[in-house]
């Protein structure tokens, strides 16, 4: 074996050691990024987590969420809004990022690019703008759903916003949103990333004594028609997605509000 061989070969050995080092450090801070997922976050409020039909729940500082891995979203982002959370400061809008909790891997912000839908935020960062990594943390590819154009910043954006009046008229809600996941849906992108027909937001307030809910299921597409218009009830979005929302309540109560779809009780205060 010459000499120039030889360190071809040692060259070559190196290299693949250097591959197979840095491909060790990767799995392994993958997998801390995922057991970091695993666990509940003090700002959490475990007590209102929907069921997961995907056996798949990460929870971040600002939000929880349950992935699904068929559909290349999350089937439920669940947070409080509380009062303190209510801001108008101003943070600069980042990147999108791959949620590296994703056990079964996150879809990429690419699937999106030239497919006609924008990144369409289930926990807004409109919610989360009291502090610059809670804020941030939005921008998760986890947390966003193809969603149409108008749809966004039309009535989805009027629903983001009424909630964020609620936060504060009712110091502080729970919030649980989603587009319905089912067979054959449209998709997007290599990772066949699902488009819903429909999206909901359930509302519930439990800080002034009397537990009340409130949940909207819109149609994926723009509207000039009043909020109120697309008011359900939780039982129907459950029957829709086939998750339990609220299961941790007593029944009596849980099935009592779960069954109710009336705007007027939810905003007799307003």
């Amino acid at each position: 074996m010459t000499y120039k061989t030889k360190v071809s070969l040692l060259t070559a050995i190196a290299l693949i050691a250097l591959y197979s080092y840095n491909f060790y450090l990767d799995n392994q801070e993958k997998k801390a990024n995922v057991e970091i997922g695993k666990k509940v976050k003090n700002n959490t409020n475990e007590y209102f987590l929907p069921t997961s039909t995907t056996g798949q729940i990460i929870h971040h500082n600002g939000y929880s969420l349950s992935y699904s891995e068929l559909h290349e979203q999350a089937e439920w982002v669940a947070y409080e809004l509380k009062k303190s959370h209510l801001s108008s400061k101003q943070h600069k809008r980042p990147y999108f990022e791959i949620d590296n909790a994703v056990k079964t891997g996150a879809a990429h912000w690419r699937n999106y690019k030239q497919s006609g839908y924008d990144r369409g935020h289930l926990c807004p960062a409109g919610d989360r703008r009291y502090s610059k990594q809670a804020h941030d943390e939005t921008f998760l590819t986890s947390n966003i759903s193809p969603q149409n154009h108008d749809f966004n910043a039309g009535i989805w954006n009027r629903l983001e916003q009424k909630t964020r009046y609620w936060a504060k008229k009712y110091d502080g809600v729970f919030v649980v949103t989603g587009g319905i996941l089912k067979d054959n849906l449209k998709t997007i992108g290599e990772e066949d990333v699902a488009v819903p027909n429909q999206f909901y937001k359930i509302i519930l307030d439990n800080n002034t004594g009397k537990t009340k809910v409130i949940a909207f299921l819109l149609p994926h597409q723009e509207s000039s028609q009043p909020l109120y218009k697309f008011v359900t009830s939780v039982d129907k979005i459950e029957s829709l997605t086939g998750i339990d929302f609220f299961h941790e309540l007593d029944d009596e109560v849980e099935n009592k509000i779960e069954a109710l779809s009336d705007y007027k009780t939810w905003t007799l205060r307003d």
